[in-house]
């Protein structure tokens, strides 16, 4: 992983592109079951996620950019996982932030399981980071990142009740292969380190150069 706070947000958001597109091919050239598909969406099945803001014409291109990778079941095309990976706009101001929450939650409470991976570390509107945020509001529990890891990847498993399985990490690190569950118990392996290299190398030599920076 990456330091994404050294470069604008135009620059992460050319590699959230690359990343997404990544995942999904994956998904598709054989992680899913026959019967699944994936294709990265703005909104799936009237569940609007794309909570981007920022300012003025900068926001609404990156509004038509925005997309999570969706995933459904070819019976009715409903929808049954979703991975989102969170951008500098969801964590801009506590108006987006809070939509970003309620609507993860509100993903859960529909029994739509999902794949969390937050490459920003917390700040004022998430000083534990996203999930802590989200797990609140569907357990009461509380949650703080290990010291030295404040980055979080988390898998969103709903049955009776919603489990949460947690990887944090660092900039520096790896990033583990992480479950996305397609039902209760059942879950395929996402390759998020692959994923990710591949769209690393397809952004230009200059920012590259710059993110590589120890």
């Amino acid at each position: 992983m990456h330091d994404w706070t050294r470069v604008a947000v135009g620059v992460f958001h050319a590699f959230h592109h690359e990343w997404i597109s990544e995942i999904s091919r994956a998904l598709n050239q054989g992680l899913l079951p026959a019967d699944h598909y994936a294709l990265p969406e703005q909104i799936a099945a009237g569940i609007g996620l794309d909570v981007l803001t920022l300012q003025g014409d900068e926001a609404a291109f990156y509004r038509r950019r925005k997309s999570s990778v969706v995933v459904r079941h070819s019976s009715g095309d409903r929808v049954v996982a979703m991975i989102e990976i969170v951008s500098p706009g969801n964590k801009s101001n506590q108006q987006d932030f809070r939509a970003f929450v309620d609507k993860a939650c509100e993903l859960l409470e529909r029994r739509i399981h999902l794949l969390i991976i937050d490459p920003f570390p917390p700040g004022p509107r998430d000083p534990h980071g996203v999930h802590a945020a989200i797990w609140a509001q569907i357990e009461d529990h509380s949650y703080q990142p290990p010291a030295g890891q404040p980055l979080t990847l988390v898998a969103y498993e709903c049955d009776l009740m919603t489990r949460a399985y947690i990887e944090p990490t660092a900039v520096g690190q790896s990033l583990p292969a992480m479950p996305l569950f397609l039902e209760p118990n059942g879950c395929i392996k996402i390759p998020l380190e692959e994923s990710y290299t591949t769209a690393f190398a397809a952004l230009p030599k200059r920012w590259r150069s710059v993110l590589a920076v120890d």
